[in-house]
């Protein structure tokens, strides 16, 4: 075991030279080899050390239950920080592992130079490392029921966060930390990069404001149910989806862009015949298409080598800076790659699946318009004291695809808990606009129109 390990870092060496040699730029990296649980609890939990929360465990279960049955394989799990962490799959082949570092050594470059990436902490494991150890205080000291059941309803809209908030200018919690009183001066200090958010408008101001898409700012601002810690539990939450939310949003340019390095890299190293024939079997199976839904590594890695036969290495790289999944899809899926890739719009209808357009721009247009919002959908608070009454009102930004009932029913009422007060969210079902009312009796659903005669009625 010494050995491997000792051989194993002799080829990380090896080839963050040849990795470096190429262009790339990145953190230092420490590699550890983990067995198959570690590599799916990580990958579960997000980070190697995060709160606890059922949800974690039941994605454990799927995806170890996955691996066992051998439908997928997590060959490596990489860390976004300075210094970046690796975890190698124990059981490994060196072929695999070599391969596995160079596609690590990529990732690290795209992390260290996108600017979608630019606002997230560098020490983000030390941080959720503290988060962890605060939510087993609050469990402590409020009782695990009452922390899991906050847990619930705050992870239920975790991806309602400004998603800009990584793009714009950036503030020491030093600066803000003397503006701040009462009990939100005694949450701020748990918030770092972020900090700078509290400083926030009075209700007339934030009314003018409105609408919001930070949801969960919001109701750490807004909610008057809401207790210190629960507050402190929502800004932990917050800043986690404001640093995993990047990586939503770049999945298909960056794995193509570890995808497309990796190939390069493993070209310049001195492999033995059997080794060169494993590589391409291995990389045959990264980027392979997959029949129901997209293979991210696959288009990426596709649109990528496009790049690299009409630009050179300089143009590269600022596309590479600069583009996140929608830009990249948007800019540089063309006709030819459409047509080699042989992409096309489809649907199941009844009990068959049926391609519904092969028009080159229309299948580009309907897949960035599956990563807006990386998937999810867009949430705006358009009022906080709906009707006077302290409601909160909400309104889907709907782009041709319905919610899920039964999720946004169960999701309104873990919302309503967090407010205190009734919720409303307005939408579109089945081409017809309609009011989700609810509050501590229920939910009901109305149509708008109703609502809004109703409302003229009384004026």
């Amino acid at each position: 075991m010494d050995y491997e390990v000792t051989e194993l870092s002799y080829y990380a060496q090896e080839i963050a030279k040849v990795a470096r040699g190429l262009g790339l730029d990145f953190y230092p990296v420490h590699f550890e080899v983990c067995p198959a649980e570690a590599i799916y609890s990580f990958g579960a939990y997000g980070m190697p050390v995060r709160f606890t929360h059922w949800s974690f465990g039941k994605a454990f279960y799927r995806m170890k239950m996955q691996y066992d049955l051998n439908l997928t394989r997590i060959y490596e799990l990489v860390i976004n920080s300075n210094p970046s962490y690796a975890f190698l799959l124990e059981g490994n082949r060196l072929i695999q592992n070599k391969l596995v570092i160079g596609h690590v050594y990529a990732h690290v470059d795209f992390f260290k130079h996108n600017r979608y990436f630019r606002r997230t902490p560098q020490d983000m494991v030390l941080r959720m490392e503290a988060h962890a150890r605060r939510m087993r205080d609050y469990e402590l000291e409020h009782g695990r029921d009452k922390v899991e059941k906050t847990l619930d309803a705050v992870l239920a809209i975790q991806e309602h966060v400004d998603f800009r908030a990584h793009l714009g200018p950036q503030k020491s919690s030093a600066e803000d930390s003397n503006k701040k009183g009462g009990a939100q001066k005694k949450i701020s200090v748990h918030l770092t990069e972020y900090a700078d958010l509290w400083d926030r408008e009075t209700d007339d101001e934030a009314e003018e404001r409105l609408p919001e898409e930070d949801l969960l700012l919001y109701l750490m601002t807004h909610s008057s149910s809401l207790e210190d810690w629960q507050r402190d539990i929502l800004s932990m939450i917050r800043e986690e989806s404001l640093y995993f939310y990047p990586q939503i949003e770049t999945k298909i340019i960056n794995e193509g862009w570890a995808t497309f390095w990796h190939s390069r890299i493993m070209r310049e190293l001195d492999l033995t015949d059997a080794e060169a024939v494993d590589f391409a079997v291995m990389h045959s199976q990264v980027v392979q298409p997959a029949k129901l839904q997209l293979n991210p590594y696959y288009l990426g890695v596709k649109i990528w080598d496009h790049l690299a036969e009409h630009y050179d290495w300089e143009t590269l790289f600022e596309i590479r800076e600069m583009e996140n999944d929608i830009s990249f899809v948007r800019n540089y899926l063309n006709q030819e790659l459409v047509e080699e890739l042989n992409l096309f719009n489809y649907r199941k209808v009844g009990a068959h699946w049926q391609v519904m357009d092969t028009a080159w721009e229309k299948v580009r247009d309907n897949l960035v318009k599956q990563l807006v919002h990386g998937g999810h959908p867009r949430i705006l608070v358009m009022d906080g004291d709906y009707e006077g009454k302290g409601g909160l009102y909400l309104v889907h930004g709907h782009e041709g695809l319905d919610l899920d009932i039964v999720y946004l029913e169960r999701t309104l009422q873990l919302l309503q808990t967090l407010w205190g007060k009734g919720v409303y969210l307005e939408t579109v079902v089945d081409g017809k606009k309609i009011l989700f009312e609810c509050t501590s009796s229920g939910i009901s659903r109305k149509s708008m129109a109703k609502v809004q005669d109703r409302q003229k009625e009384e004026q």
